[in-house]
């Protein structure tokens, strides 16, 4: 089935190899039509990429290669919700050492732009514990961090 929602993500002729790397790095995704120019045109050539399909997390993706207009912003992440410390160490040193860069609470950036939230369910959990003194604890911890630290984490909420 298409999916009648699909995110069209912005590449500056860079879109079959974010792709590529999100489809290697993320389970649950994949690569699917690349359409190229049939013809010449005035920023690009006959057989370039002008469009990619491909899914991120089961999340149905369009990357275009428009140029460099515009640019991806914080305004727009992906949030992976990670397990456990081994899955959450993977993802962000693939993003980070892609030439990625690290942020803070969590968030680093791909090479193409992209932000990315690397999210341990052991986070969320613990900034909705019922417990506002906990949770606070919680928040206070992430606000110190770049990668999240499980373990950290579950400290805080101890106490």
């Amino acid at each position: 089935m298409i999916s009648k929602n699909t995110i069209c993500l912005w590449y500056d002729g860079t879109a079959l190899d974010a792709a590529q790397f999100y489809a290697k790095t993320f389970p649950d995704s994949a690569i699917g039509a690349v359409f190229r120019a049939p013809g010449d045109y005035p920023s690009g050539k006959e057989g370039d990429v002008l469009t990619v399909e491909f899914t991120v997390l089961g999340i149905p993706c369009l990357g275009l290669n428009g140029g460099p207009a515009f640019k991806h912003t914080e305004a727009f992440s992906f949030q992976v919700m990670t397990d456990d410390q081994a899955e959450t160490d993977r993802l962000w040193d693939a993003i980070v050492g892609n030439d990625g860069q690290e942020s803070a609470c969590g968030w680093c950036r791909d090479k193409w732009g992209l932000s990315w939230q690397i999210t341990p369910r052991a986070l969320t959990d613990g900034m909705a514990d019922p417990d506002r003194v906990v949770a606070k604890r919680v928040f206070e911890a992430m606000m110190q961090m770049t990668k999240i630290d499980i373990a950290a984490i579950e400290t805080a909420r101890r106490g």
